[in-house]
């Protein structure tokens, strides 16, 4: 073993160690937690089911924060403890009595099963068979032509096309796509200009801020639908076409803000570039099988659901049965699913069933003075919450832990949030302060890849994703406050 190889081990050895005492330490808090006499948590009446599930989230909140495991690991941890301990079919011990209202089983399992997991399958499956079928290479190509050969321009349509691709399909995988497409376009700029900062930030920049403009664009926007659809719950019954109506046009003013605050910061000469998007759609029947099939999926989502009697989640299972029933999509293809956040969700969702279920959330408001705050500092505070966090662990996390709690505080202070617009200004104020959170390498998967580069370093990046995050947190809430009041939301 070479010298290299030795510390390379004794790194991972250090690297594993360091989580292993991370994880002790989450653990001994969490019991800690779990067996505080309950006079301490200033609930009254509090349980002994509700102390555990205050426990549970304080396991989730240390463990995203600080990934000694991967952050879908823990949402299966969140799922299992919470099966184990606080449902009616858990283990004797944790059974009784006198321990409070323990949840069902079957309801902290179907998690996993909420109809949103399903919108989150489809988005996957129709990303997965454009890909195969070589449509999102072929979109890609004509849809930078109106752009020209001016490397401004240029800049303008790769944010708007990743934005626009960020929509429908993993903001992941269009970063990765779109930066796969920059490749040959380097070759006509110069080696040591702005020019290639700026097209590398485009990416994760056009990527993040794209997925505002849907539900399906990020976890946290469904997860946010979730909390705001629930029949057992506020039961808004807010659609596809609903939320796009408000925030396809903000996405579009913010991604044209952020091409003229890249070029502000990145400077770049007018070169004439020549772009060669290689690849070409598959010559099958199964190619329009694919195109059909993305256009009439697109078009239910956007209609209203009230002249469709289809909701967004019932309409993703469409491209899932006829890929399926067509061969477009096989049994490995599901294997490209991003299935990580497909359990991150769902741990998240967990937390609200158990949150909710126990009664813990009601009896938290009524012991917490959160009627004497203004509307105002809740909406603002909730935000700045979401996006410093968001910065630093996944806004999924983010969200999961916010979102049901949030819900609650709100929905407890009844009319007075009727100033601001109500519920649902602060929960999608949330899902939006968490895609504008894009400072750092670590912020969101688009700015790991596009670091991943070597052409961007941290401080591109910070001065980008501050700037561009900060300006969106403050339209996005400029938008909503009148959306709310217009009664669009």
């Amino acid at each position: 073993m070479t010298e290299q190889d030795e510390a390379a081990v004794g790194l991972s050895r250090s690297f594993s160690l360091r989580k292993c005492i991370i994880l002790l330490i989450i653990a001994a808090i969490t019991t800690v937690v779990w067996n505080l006499p309950s006079a301490s948590f200033g609930i009254e009446g509090l349980t002994a089911v509700q102390q555990r599930i205050i426990a549970i989230f304080v396991f989730a909140t240390l463990a995203w924060l600080t990934e000694p495991i991967p952050a879908w690991g823990t949402s299966i941890v969140i799922i299992a403890l919470m099966c184990l301990t606080v449902s009616e079919h858990g283990l004797l011990p944790f059974k009784g009595e006198d321990v409070g209202q323990l949840l069902k089983a079957k309801d902290i399992m179907g998690t996993f099963a909420d109809p949103v997991i399903i919108l989150f399958l489809g988005g996957f499956i129709l990303a997965i068979a454009a890909s195969k079928s070589g449509l999102d290479v072929v979109l890609a190509r004509y849809l930078i032509l109106p752009f020209g050969n001016k490397s401004q321009n240029t800049l303008l349509g790769f944010l708007l096309i990743t934005g626009f691709f960020s929509m429908f399909v993993s903001n992941t995988a269009t970063a990765a796509m779109m930066l796969a497409f920059l490749a040959p376009l380097f070759a006509a700029l110069p080696a040591n200009g702005n020019a290639r900062t700026a097209l590398i930030l485009a990416v994760p920049v056009g990527a993040n801020i794209g997925g505002m403009g849907t539900p399906i664009g990020t976890p946290p926007n469904a997860i946010v639908m979730k909390v705001l659809n629930d029949p057992d719950g506020m039961n808004m019954g807010l659609g596809f076409g609903d939320w796009m109506l408000i925030m396809f046009p903000l996405t579009i003013v913010i991604l044209l803000i952020a091409w003229r605050m890249i070029l502000h910061l990145y400077p770049m000469k007018d070169v004439t570039v020549k772009l060669d998007i290689k690849g070409e759609m598959q010559k099958s029947w199964r190619m329009w099988v694919v195109v059909a099939t993305f256009i009439i999926t697109v078009l239910l989502w956007m209609i209203p659901s009230e002249y469709t009697g289809l909701d967004a989640n019932v309409i993703a299972l469409i491209p899932i049965s006829v890929f399926t029933l067509t061969g477009v999509i096989t049994a490995s293809d599901l294997g490209k699913i991003d299935w990580s956040v497909i359990w991150m969700v769902a741990g998240g969702f967990a937390l609200g069933v158990g949150l909710n279920n126990t009664g813990l959330a009601d009896a938290a408001i009524k012991s917490l003075p959160f009627g004497a705050w203004s509307p105002l500092a809740i909406l603002l505070i909730s935000g700045l919450i979401c996006f410093v966090l968001s910065n630093f662990i996944s806004n999924t996390a983010t969200v999961a832990l916010l979102a049901p709690f949030i819900a609650v505080v709100c929905t407890g202070m009844g009319d007075k949030l009727d100033v601001i617009g109500g519920t649902p200004t602060v929960l999608i104020g949330i899902a939006l302060a968490a895609s504008a959170a894009m400072s750092l390498p670590i912020s969101t998967p688009p700015n790991a890849i596009a670091y991943a580069t070597g052409l961007v370093d941290m401080k591109n990046m910070f001065r980008v994703g501050l700037n561009i995050g900060i300006i969106s947190m403050i339209l996005s809430y400029i938008v909503l406050y009148f959306a709310a009041m217009a009664g669009l939301i």
